[in-house]
């Protein structure tokens, strides 16, 4: 069973604006809002956008040179 959202009249909208976008944004519940009772707009809250470390640091490395070939210096290996 869909939930309805609480809706709220273009006036009242204006005289509470910042509060009703406080409320939307705890809750996370939508308004409508009306307008001569017929809905006009929807304020909605934000989703959180999921962060993923996979390709977050894509195009942040610039590759100047050749990086597979060596740079003619001999490596000294501790066995």
């Amino acid at each position: 069973m869909k939930q309805e959202n609480e809706k709220i009249g273009a006036g009242e909208f204006k005289t509470h604006c910042l509060k009703l976008i406080d409320k939307v944004n705890q809750s996370k519940k939508p308004i409508t809002i009306t307008k001569h009772g017929k809905p006009m707009a929807k304020l909605t809250p934000i989703e959180d956008e999921a962060y993923s470390l996979f390709g977050c640091l894509k195009d942040t490395v610039e590759i100047k040179e050749d990086i597979v070939e060596g740079i003619g210096e001999d490596w000294e290996v501790d066995v």
